[in-house]
């Protein structure tokens, strides 16, 4: 369901075939054409999630899925495939996409810490959002990540 600003939230089912095709061509063209990474983007994990994406003039320019506890990481809620069109960097839409993942997924399962899997070089941009470092970094796909968690408590 899209509401007046341009955001929406939907379970997996309720998206419409052109729905998977913007988010999947959008992710591929960051996450395997823009970053030089081949990798398989349907994970089987896109069927549990809460897919938020931003659209203006029915044009995809933010995205990114929110999944329960247990998917992929054990007791604990994460997002992932957190996405920005390149046309649309540096106007805080990155930031506004995560703070309304983060409250979805604590109003969601407010129990449940929120994990991530983040790109290294976003670091800063995740601990202003409230994340902080879990892990040492590893390679994920030839591209340095942290695991980085949010608490379950508040708001951003």
């Amino acid at each position: 369901m899209l509401d007046e600003s341009g955001w929406s939230c939907q379970p997996f089912s309720a998206l419409s075939g052109s729905d998977v095709y913007d988010i999947l061509q959008l992710r591929s063209a960051v996450f395997v054409v823009e970053q030089d990474c081949v990798y398989l983007d349907p994970d089987g994990l896109d069927s549990a999630a809460w897919h938020w994406s931003y659209r203006e003039a029915g044009r995809l320019l933010a995205y990114q899925r929110c999944l329960p506890p247990g998917t992929p990481y054990e007791e604990v809620s994460s997002m992932g495939r957190i996405i920005v069109d390149p046309s649309q960097r540096g106007k805080d839409l990155g930031r506004e996409l995560v703070r309304r993942g983060v409250n979805f997924n604590l109003a969601s399962w407010p129990e449940s810490p929120i994990l991530i899997g983040a790109q290294a070089q976003l670091q800063r941009f995740y601990e202003s959002l409230g994340f902080v470092v879990c892990s040492e970094p590893y390679l994920e796909d030839g591209i340095p990540h942290i695991h980085m968690q949010h608490p379950s408590t508040g708001q951003t």
